[in-house]
């Protein structure tokens, strides 16, 4: 007999603010009683563009009515229509685009073709990375409950170096090392920005030793530090981009861009994502792409940014100990646990972010995010840091 089950269909395995939204528009979210929520989380920085805008909902629906899906198994206009726009906005030489489903998939398959480049098999990483919870993914991502399920694959471990510390960089890389992945802002360890120095380093040791230059931009990427990518924010070009989470403002997509010289060493069949591409995504991708260059998302970035930066120094080392991160990807370090803050916030409907580091609270708003939502978003923090 059907009915409502006596325990929970899902799995219990994540922690869940007490909100259910039913709808959003721009930086907000709305609950069943037509409460508005401050949304300055953005869904783990995917609500790119906000919630639901027009633009993209229009191109999603339009789409869905021509085509909802077919496989790459035969060629679409719209996905080669999508690589090419993403190219044209990452640095040369990056030119060629493979598209999944997910960040973790982007990731797992730059550390494919790496290893397949070189013919080695190692992978330099820094401590408090996250790249992904696939099997080779996990293998690269810090932490001990992750390196135990690589462990577990029987896959080899990255070999971790300190966050920005180049020395360590420069001794880890040797003649076994296929390459080196950076989040070059870390997102899970609170928005932290590598140097331009660490990163220049990076690209110079790799081209020096054999080694592949990965930047994992999943989540500080698509437009997130103030450019479209993190790449051309620091100055410093790699082998591999992977991109994710706001690429398409809501909808699974995950693209790995990558040189044509190594493209042209992948083969039919050498990689491969039933789902990946398909036109529904794409189309949305495509959408967001407009958007943020119609709307002069780039530039709004960057001026909110520094308001929010400026406004939460200006609260005082008592309350907010520094400011980390780029762009719309920032970490308040705070003098107080930063699920205290969040959780204050939350009291007054507005969302933010943890992160492993237990004093740092993440902000990662839609690129939208206004300077009076910014200014909203100051003063709350200034009545509960007070």
């Amino acid at each position: 007999m059907l009915g409502t089950p006596s325990v929970p269909a899902l799995l219990p395995v994540y922690a869940q603010l007490p909100l259910v939204p039913v709808s959003g528009r721009g930086s907000l979210l709305f609950d069943g009683d037509g409460n508005a929520w401050l949304d300055a989380y953005g869904g783990h920085a995917v609500a790119a563009t906000g919630h639901s805008h027009p633009a993209v909902v229009r191109a999603i629906s339009e789409q869905a009515a021509q085509l909802l899906f077919y496989s790459t198994a035969l060629p679409h206009p719209v996905r080669e229509a999508l690589a090419a726009d993403l190219v044209q906005r990452c640095p040369q030489p990056l030119s060629s685009v493979f598209f999944c489903n997910s960040g973790a998939e982007a990731n797992e398959n730059a550390l494919h073709l790496a290893r397949k480049q070189t013919g080695r098999s190692r992978i330099v990483a820094l401590e408090g990375s996250f790249h992904g919870r696939t099997a080779a993914t996990q293998a690269v991502t810090w932490g001990e409950k992750f390196a135990a399920t690589a462990r577990r694959a029987g896959l080899p471990l990255g070999r971790m170096v300190p966050f920005d510390d180049l020395a360590a960089l420069q001794a880890a890389i040797d003649d076994q090392i296929a390459a080196v992945i950076v989040e070059p802002v870390q997102g899970m360890a609170g928005a932290r920005a590598c140097s331009v120095e660490f990163l220049t380093a990076a690209r110079r040791l790799c081209d020096e030793r054999g080694a592949l230059l990965i930047f994992d931009e999943v989540q500080c990427g698509v437009g997130r530090t103030g450019h479209f990518t993190a790449a051309e924010s620091f100055g410093v070009t790699p082998d591999f981009i992977t991109l994710a989470k706001g690429l398409a403002s809501g909808l699974p997509i995950g693209a790995m861009i990558t040189t044509a010289s190594i493209a042209a060493t992948v083969h039919t069949g050498d990689l491969g994502s039933t789902f990946g591409g398909g036109p529904v995504p794409c189309a949305a991708a495509r959408a967001t792409l407009r958007v943020i260059e119609d709307e002069r998302l780039l530039e709004n970035v960057r001026r909110v940014s520094a308001l929010l930066c400026e406004g939460a120094l200006a609260l005082g080392p008592q309350a907010i100990r520094a400011v980390q991160g780029r762009g719309l990807l920032l970490g308040l370090r705070l003098a107080r646990p930063a699920a205290d803050v969040q959780k204050a916030l939350f009291a007054r409907r507005i969302l933010t972010g943890t992160a492993a580091d237990p004093s740092v609270l993440r902000l990662l708003p839609p690129l939208s995010f206004t300077t009076d939502q910014a200014s909203q978003l100051l003063s709350a923090l200034a009545e509960v840091l007070a």
